[in-house]
């Protein structure tokens, strides 16, 4: 198979180096693979270190560096990326996203590439994420619905464990299976699947763009699988901010509640997504009393629950 790897960078050049050397042993091992690496208008030194060093390190042969001008969003930059894949004279079968803030473990590629060989209705296949130690991070997961919403933000065991199979975010499988969606941190799509789909929707400036993916794969009869074997070091965060360690002490962007507001209302419409929003400003509010009752830490974002409600549909509507 002919495989491009698309690797959007911002602002993140040392990241990306250490990914693309990951990939070096697979560049040695397959002539058929290659890079695309965006930079997503970075505004720094990010596209001038990122040449350099493929200049420095030999990549030239299978690393394309384009810089854009502007900072358009991660779906925007990685329809660049793809673009310019498929449009290659030596059009490639396979497209493999990767986060800038990635590591991938020796033998990582081989099994996304056998669970598309082996199953021609998989369209979309994503690695076993985890931390520097070895330790499972969430990257199998259900559709966003109106329980899960629920179930999210009230955090209460006993509810959780009752509504199990509503809980967008259940504990990585250990064998390769089937799932809704994958994490787009390590996410290979079959090139066909593009044709028919077509890319991602960049009205999703960054996140929920592999939802919606993999929401519009489904429809067009492909699936959706989640491949253990494959093993992904995600820094998780580290390219964005939102999510990780550091996420709690950061106030959570615009950007992801626009996101959050565009699948809903595109995958259920404005009346079940106004549900969505009570279900999750309730569920929140009855963890803010149980939490002060209790004297838990703080664990959300600063004014999630304030800003939640401000760009739910009971104040901002319909606006995509």
């Amino acid at each position: 198979m002919n495989i491009v790897t698309i690797i959007v960078n911002y602002r993140t050049a040392s990241l990306t180096v250490d990914c693309l050397e990951s990939l070096e042993p697979v560049a040695r091992q397959h002539s058929n693979f290659s890079v695309e690496l965006i930079d997503g208008g970075s505004a720094d030194d990010s596209a001038a270190l990122l040449a350099a060093t493929i200049q420095q390190r030999d990549w030239h042969s299978w690393v394309r560096l384009t810089a854009l001008p502007d900072n358009n969003g991660f779906a925007a930059a990685n329809n660049i990326g793809i673009t310019a894949a498929l449009a290659r004279a030596d059009r490639p079968e396979v497209i493999w996203l990767l986060n800038p803030d990635t590591v991938a473990l020796p033998g990582a590629i081989e099994p996304l590439l056998d669970t598309l060989r082996a199953n021609p209705a998989v369209g979309i296949v994503g690695s076993r994420l985890q931390y520097p130690d070895g330790e499972a991070q969430t990257s199998a997961c259900r559709f966003p619905t109106i329980r899960s919403e629920f179930v999210d933000a009230m955090r209460f065991g006993p509810l959780t464990r009752m509504l199990e199979d509503h809980n967008i975010a259940p504990d990585p499988p250990d064998h390769d299976c089937p799932v809704d969606w994958v994490a787009g941190a390590s996410f290979m799509i079959r090139s066909e699947l593009i044709d028919k789909i077509g890319m991602f929707d960049d009205r999703y400036f960054m996140y929920y763009e592999e939802v919606d993916f993999c929401h519009r794969a489904r429809q067009a009869g492909y699936q959706t699988w989640y491949q253990p074997a494959s093993r992904v070091i995600h820094l998780v965060g580290q390219s964005s901010g939102v999510t990780g360690a550091q996420a709690v002490l950061k106030q959570r962007p615009q950007y992801w509640f626009d996101s959050r507001r565009h699948y809903f209302i595109s995958k259920h419409g404005i009346l079940r997504t106004a549900v969505a929003d009570a279900a999750w400003l309730v569920g929140r509010a009855i963890w803010i009393a149980r939490a002060i009752v209790q004297r838990k830490p703080a664990i959300d974002p600063p004014k999630l629950w304030r800003d939640f409600l401000l760009n739910s549909v009971f104040v901002r509507g319909i606006i995509r």
